[in-house]
This record gives C-alpha cells, sequence and structure tokens, in this order.
C-alpha cells in the first residue's frame, strides 16, 4: 500500500488537535519520540495499516483522514456534517432565561421534539439526529427556564441523546461536556441524573478512561438502588436505569482486564434484568435479558477474550427478544461482534456481521470512526466479500 508522504503532516495536526506533545504521543503508541519525530517530517513513511490504524486510534480520528485527509471520500460524512452546529449549541449558556416569554404550546412541542430525538437516535438515523439537536436543545433550554419543574427532565432527556449521538460519530470530548449538562439539568432526581451517567460512561471509555466510567457508574448505581429500596412503589424504569448502570460499570471492567468485577457486574445486572423482563421499551433505555445477554459478548471482546465472545455470539442472537432491540442497539453490537470473529482470524464471519450492520443501520458504520477502521481492516485481511468491497468504496478507503 502506498501512502503519501502528507500523512505525517496530517499526524502531527492531529496530534497538535489533540493537545499532546511528540513524547507523550511516542508513549501511547509503543514508539520512541525520534520515530514520531521522523514520521511527522516525512522522514519515515507509514507503510502497514496496522501502524496506521493504531496511531489512528491513539488521536481518535478515522485511518482515512491520516491516509488522504478526507479527500475523494464521499459525503458520507453527511453524518459528522452537524457537529459543529452542536458544539455552537453547547457553547450556548441560557443565563438570564425567557419567563414570561414562552408560547403556550412550548410544552407539547418540546414533548415532541424530545421524543423524536430518542426515536431517531433508536433507528440509527445519526444525521437526521445531530441536524435536530441544536433546535432540540434550544427548545428545551428555553422550557427549563419557564418551568423549571417541567423542563428539568425534558432538558437533562435532551442532553443525554445528544451525547449518544455524538459518541457514534467520534466527538467524545463533546459527549461528555452534553453528558455532564444532562447531569446538571436532573438535579436532585437519582433516576434521571443515573440515567446521564450512562453517556457520560461511554464518553469515558471512548476518551480511554474506563476505570473513571467504572467508578462512576458504579456510584451511580448504588445510588439508584438506594433510591429504591426507600421508594414506596418501584416501577420497571428505575430498575432498568440501575440495571443498565450496571452493564456500563461491567463494560468499563472489562476494558480495565478486570474480568472479576465485569462478571460480578454481569451477574447483578442478569438479577435485575429477570425481574424487568423483555420487550419493554422506556424511550431512553432499552434493558432486559437480552441486553444482558448481548452484554456479556462484548465486554469479552472488550477484555480481549475473543473466542468466549465468538462463542456466545450465537446463543445472544438466537433468541426472539434480540429483534426487539432498536435498530441502534443490534447495530452497534454486530460491529462488536465482527470485531470479535476478526480477532479469531473469521475474516467471512467478520465480513458477514459488519454487512448486517450496515443493513440494520447503515449509519452505525457510515458515520462512526471505529467502524469505519474495521471496514478498512476487513477490506485488507484476505478474500474480500462483495458486501465489504461495496462498503470500502462507499466509505473511500479503497486503493
Amino acid at each position: 500500500m502506498t501512502v503519501t508522504v502528507g500523512v505525517g503532516r496530517r499526524v502531527a495536526l492531529w496530534r497538535v488537535r489533540r493537545q499532546m506533545t511528540q513524547q507523550v504521543f511516542a508513549d501511547r503508541i509503543g514508539r520512541s519520540k525520534s520515530w514520531v519525530d521522523k514520521v511527522e517530517r516525512g522522514v519515515r513513511s507509514l507503510d502497514r495499516f496496522s501502524v496506521i490504524r493504531q496511531v489512528a486510534e491513539v488521536l481518535r480520528v478515522d485511518p482515512a483522514e491520516l491516509l488522504d485527509g478526507g479527500e475523494g471520500r464521499p459525503q458520507t460524512g453527511e453524518a459528522t456534517a452537524g457537529v459543529d452546529a452542536v458544539r455552537a449549541a453547547l457553547a450556548s449558556y441560557d443565563v438570564f432565561g425567557t419567563a414570561g416569554n414562552v408560547p403556550p404550546q412550548l410544552s407539547g412541542e418540546t414533548v415532541r421534539r424530545v421524543e423524536h430525538g430518542w426515536a431517531t437516535y433508536r433507528h440509527g438515523d445519526y444525521p437526521r439526529l445531530l441536524r435536530a439537536a441544536p433546535e432540540l436543545l434550544d427548545t428545551a433550554r428555553r422550557l427549563r427556564s419557564a418551568r423549571p419543574e417541567q423542563g428539568a427532565d425534558l432538558l437533562a432527556s435532551a442532553y443525554r441523546v445528544t451525547a449518544l449521538v455524538l459518541i457514534k460519530v467520534g466527538e467524545p470530548d463533546l459527549a461528555w461536556l452534553a453528558a455532564d449538562r444532562a447531569l446538571a439539568a436532573a438535579g436532585g432526581d437519582v433516576v434521571s441524573a443515573g440515567s446521564a451517567v450512562v453517556p457520560l460512561a461511554q464518553a469515558l471509555r471512548a476518551l480511554d478512561q474506563p476505570r473513571l466510567a467504572m467508578a462512576a457508574t458504579i456510584t451511580a448505581a448504588d445510588r439508584v438502588a438506594a433510591s429504591t429500596e426507600q421508594a414506596a412503589s418501584t416501577g420497571p424504569e428505575r430498575r432498568a436505569v440501575y440495571g443498565t448502570l450496571l452493564l456500563q460499570a461491567a463494560l468499563a471492567a472489562a476494558s480495565c482486564g478486570d474480568t472479576h468485577s465485569a462478571s460480578e457486574l454481569l451477574t447483578q445486572a442478569a438479577t435485575v434484568a429477570g425481574q424487568v423482563g423483555d420487550g419493554q421499551d422506556y424511550r431512553t433505555s432499552t434493558f432486559g435479558p437480552a441486553a444482558v445477554e448481548l452484554a456479556h459478548v462484548v465486554a469479552a471482546v472488550e477484555s480481549g477474550d475473543a473466542r468466549q465472545a465468538v462463542r456466545r455470539h450465537d446463543t445472544a442472537t438466537s433468541r426472539q427478544p434480540w429483534q426487539g432491540l432498536p435498530a441502534e442497539h443490534r447495530a452497534a453490537y454486530l460491529l462488536d461482534a465482527a470485531r470479535a470473529h476478526l480477532d479469531t482470524g473469521d475474516t467471512a464471519g467478520a465480513a458477514r456481521w459488519l454487512v448486517d450492520a450496515d443493513r440494520v443501520a447503515p449509519a452505525e458504520i457510515r458515520a462512526r470512526p471505529s467502524a469505519r477502521t474495521l471496514v478498512a481492516e476487513i477490506a485488507r485481511t484476505g478474500p474480500q466479500s462483495a458486501g465489504v468491497a461495496r462498503l470500502a468504496t462507499a466509505l473511500g478507503l479503497t486503493r
């Protein structure tokens, strides 16, 4: 594979954007500072995709961004076109409020926008959600300013779904900010705050901070559990939030290599899932036995045990509740399944699940940097399926 000298300049540009010195960057990729300096000056070329992928992961960019700077790629990048508008919306602070200047229909409009935002996310239409997010946040903020009691929960919900879509398109720093805003909007509502910790933990994991993610989710889960014990009656939604936090803590533990804690947390989550059952729809949280089964596979992938992940995969997807999960959830899981098969040397299996993920929710492949990396790696490994070839071409990853 031939790579232009410009790749070194792009590495330097993204390293500076990520506020890393050459030494810090070198430490993170396991190279010397001299090696980094030579690459950035074009003295040393990057001619192995595995190395390019490692560099891209540390810089949190798509490998194609380093290879060609995005030139020649078709605008499937429409998926991320709304990020700057969302960034601007997050930079907007409603300091003075708008009490007394709010139309009476704002309440119903806000509810509709929030519900539509979650429905769009569940269907995996990330470009549409990114375009809608700025106005969604503005509407929810205006309602909260005018009617704090009603608007707080809706604003927290709007920030949560914004954080989740930002994680999808590879913007964990912005996602962390949106999740933090969701926590602030939740105030003293333990369940709403616990729900906000879910995207917060995902953002921390994406920022390579799994221990912080684990600590945050366990603390939030403990608070939700304590509030559940104190409540006179406990609905399934509260238990679902508790179970979702346990799953996030388990995935964070697996990312840390703490398989013992991951197993214990998954066992606890399974107990809660048995109480909740499958087939529930809480808009913002899909939790039940099927979700726990999938989490076992993802935890195995996170901990590096690809063979165990592959062994559990067929069981996880053979049960009827699997089809009832949102498109976003199934497609994201199939990406992890593809990664597990690739890590075991089963390129054909990896290709099959990758193509299936694209059928379920195309934006899960077209918008996520990590998915693009996986497409590129599978396309360059062994015999290539027609489906993967089409994906690689659509994403501009062919050479």
